[in-house]
């Protein structure tokens, strides 16, 4: 039998061509129609009766009297074949077509009036139109519908469990997720509650707590998103939010996923409430996760290193790695992608440029030229706080050469990824500063800082200018207690404000930069606010008949490029950090 099957892409009216009916017409049959009833008589006759369904040559012998027809079951077992495999497609392509559907019923966007007005611009694309994406993804402790049973406890509200600043290189062949940890200490920026209103900026705040912004159970997914580009002075381009649920789903839609443990888990470790040690949750060693196991992992402190956030991330990024590369194995087409983003697409919310799945696999797909050896993950350059126990401190000015790194689109170990690489046989022409100024004065011979503390805020949206002037505070001896961003980053010129009976102080901080002013307030202490004046002094060069541009981001410390992992890594490396477990 001959024919041809029509089908649309996504399982409408699919229709089976017939080219061989005993006529010669063409026999048109709708999906899901029956085999049309054959003829009375002459070959029809014959093929019941061959068949063992009485007829002129007899009711069970299978073939007619004479003897003349033996080829005749043959064929019909080939037709029958044939109508089979165009029922089974007619039910692939329904399948099909209602899963895609599903998808695009699944998917849940914010409110785009909850992103900030005041947002860092938007990526340019490169002399070949390549563009840089940043994903922020995020994994959410929401305990609302069927998360409580997955994340146990009863709490209320949602925080975001993990949150990862993905960037893929204009080239779309490297990419690097950059963890946050969900205890570092971040300025969070107005955000939008859900009646309406909007919040005023924090600072000293844990970085999860912007997810919680409103303490509403769904989270708050635009509130993390204006604090990454409040923190980073990048564009979020995308925002894709998964909770317990659809985490759990998205393992068991591609049968589990590779992991490692350098010791064995017990039922305590997962909930300290437990008396006993109880038995074993995990073996030491490799093993497949899927379902709440799965989540059970990544979700992991107790029992393995020094209990903190700092080793879960490892597992996290060691996770995603192993996940990414199993998905790219099985192949990134629909018919892979398709349940994975079902079963995400249940319990996600995504910004509003992601709303259909059209758009989600497009974006999926775009990704597929990335080699897995070049997708890194890092962690943003930490430390615990002295000043705040239990908490996370980011390093400066190693964080914001890190958030530099990405905006130039440059690999972490320096490389440019924009796929336009510069002309090796064209002399660069040496540059100049902007202005006479010197970036980082050196400090006069009669400056000394010693017993003087400062805090150190960045007043502008250039960043690492609060880490470089922390460097030059420290190069004359002064005691820098906190570098951060400052609650605005409008501010025009540099100011130096301090506490009662620290004016003489605050002058000789003021001495160190160049144009500074120093401000009375009622608050303690010494407070530098960079503004305008000290980036454009200290974050631009001119390269002759050309505009200022920014200068060259510098390497970024061994001790974050050191710590790099990359998809392929071996599974078992680099899980845990700290004595304990």
């Amino acid at each position: 039998m001959s024919g041809q099957w029509d089908e649309s892409p996504y399982g409408g009216d699919g229709q089976w061509r017939d080219d061989t009916t005993t006529d010669g017409a063409v026999r048109t049959t709708q999906a899901g129609a029956g085999v049309p009833a054959p003829r009375t008589g002459g070959r029809a006759e014959a093929r019941r009766a061959a068949q063992g369904r009485g007829g002129r040559g007899g009711s069970g012998g299978g073939r007619t009297a004479g003897g003349g027809r033996g080829r005749k079951p043959q064929r019909n077992k080939k037709k029958y074949i044939a109508w089979t495999a165009a029922g089974a497609m007619v039910l692939i392509v329904a399948a099909g077509g209602a899963l895609y559907l599903k998808i695009n019923g699944n998917i849940k966007t914010f409110d785009s009036d909850a992103i900030s007005a005041d947002r860092p611009p938007e990526t340019q694309a490169d002399a070949n139109g390549n563009k840089p994406v940043n994903v922020l993804l995020i994994g959410s402790d929401s305990r609302s519908g069927n998360n409580s049973d997955l994340g146990g406890g009863d709490e209320g509200g949602a925080r975001s469990d993990t949150t990862i600043l993905l960037h893929v290189y204009a080239d779309h062949k490297h990419a690097v997720g950059i963890s946050i940890p969900r205890d570092a200490l971040v300025t969070v920026p107005s955000c939008k509650l859900p009646n309406g209103k909007w919040t005023k900026e924090l600072t000293n705040q844990m970085f999860n707590s912007a997810f919680s912004v409103g303490n509403s159970e769904e989270g708050n997914p635009a509130c993390t998103q204006n604090t990454v580009e409040k923190l980073t002075g990048i564009r979020v381009d995308h925002t894709i939010e998964v909770n317990f649920e659809g985490f759990a789903a998205m393992t068991a839609a591609v049968n589990g996923v590779d992991v490692c443990l350098p010791n064995a888990i017990y039922e305590n470790d997962l909930n300290e409430k437990l008396p006993k040690k109880g038995a074993e949750v995990f073996k030491k060693g490799p093993q497949t996760v899927q379902g709440k196991q799965a989540l059970d992992y990544v979700r992991l402190r107790h029992g393995i290193g020094d209990g903190s956030d700092v080793g879960r991330m490892k597992r996290q990024q060691a996770f995603m790695g192993s996940l990414i590369s199993k998905v790219k194995k099985q192949g990134l087409s629909p018919t892979t992608l398709l349940p994975l983003a079902d079963a995400a697409t249940k319990s996600m919310t995504v910004d509003p440029e992601l709303s259909t799945a059209d758009k989600l696999l497009s974006f999926a797909l775009s990704m597929k030229n990335i080699d897995m050896h070049d997708l890194k993950f890092i962690t943003t350059p930490w430390a615990f706080s002295t000043a705040h126990e239990g908490r996370i401190d980011l390093v400066h000015p190693a964080v914001d050469n890190l958030w530099a790194t990405l905006k130039a689109d440059r690999t972490i170990d320096g490389q440019d990824a924009t796929g336009q690489q510069p002309d090796a046989a064209a002399p660069a022409a040496p540059a100049t500063t902007a202005a006479p100024a010197p970036a980082a004065p050196a400090p006069a011979a009669d400056t000394d800082g010693t017993g003087i503390k400062v805090a150190v805020y960045n007043g502008t949206t250039a960043a690492g200018m609060a880490g470089k002037a922390s460097e030059t505070l420290k190069g004359a001896k002064f005691t820098v207690t906190k570098v951060a961003t400052a609650s605005s980053t409008n501010h025009t010129s540099t100011v130096v404000e301090y506490g009662p009976g620290m004016k003489a102080k605050a002058d000789k901080v003021a001495a160190l930069f160049p144009g500074a002013t120093t401000v009375t307030t009622s608050a303690p202490g010494i407070s530098l606010v960079l503004g305008k004046d000290y980036a454009a002094a200290n974050a631009t060069t001119v390269t002759p008949g050309s505009a200022a541009t920014p200068t060259e981001p510098p390497p970024l410390p061994t001790s974050v490029t050191a710590e790099a992992r990359s998809a392929d890594d071996d599974i078992c490396a680099n899980t845990t950090y700290g004595a304990g477990g």
